[in-house]
């Protein structure tokens, strides 16, 4: 297993790891497999989505934010980031994508972001691949 650290700068953000996955990919000398994307925490997660155009993942954040509001009269978690759960619970806490020929099989305008709930934080990301 492989891991690497993201520096997160806002309370909510999506921050692309494609780069830093493939790094990983690359130097592990598998051709062909799965590679695991894990994220070892309970206010962040991980997602799949469009890489080309930022405001896709800033629209995101956006209503995830409308949909889980960051303060509720029901909010009975005394940290006060009960939100944060949510929307990471939502989000998923891993990813797993196909390795062909030693590259990540993305679509063509897919990357891969940690969806931060509760920042700035550093946060941990956990790669593990599988295959020869």
């Amino acid at each position: 297993m492989e891991q690497f650290t993201v520096r997160t700068s806002n309370r909510c953000e999506l921050v692309p790891i494609t780069a830093q996955i493939q790094s990983i990919v690359r130097s592990s000398g598998i051709k062909t497999g799965v590679c695991v994307v894990f994220c070892p925490h309970t206010t962040a997660g991980l997602t799949i989505n469009e890489n080309a155009d930022p405001d896709v993942a800033r629209d995101m954040v956006y209503q995830l934010q409308k949909l889980v509001p960051a303060s509720d009269p029901g909010y009975r978690h005394s940290e006060g980031n009960s939100a944060a759960h949510i929307l990471a619970s939502l989000m998923g806490s891993s990813v797993h994508l196909l390795v062909e020929n030693g590259t990540l099989q993305l679509g063509t305008w897919q990357g891969v972001y940690l969806a931060e709930f509760d920042g700035p934080r550093t946060r941990k990301v956990w790669v593990q691949l599988i295959g020869s």
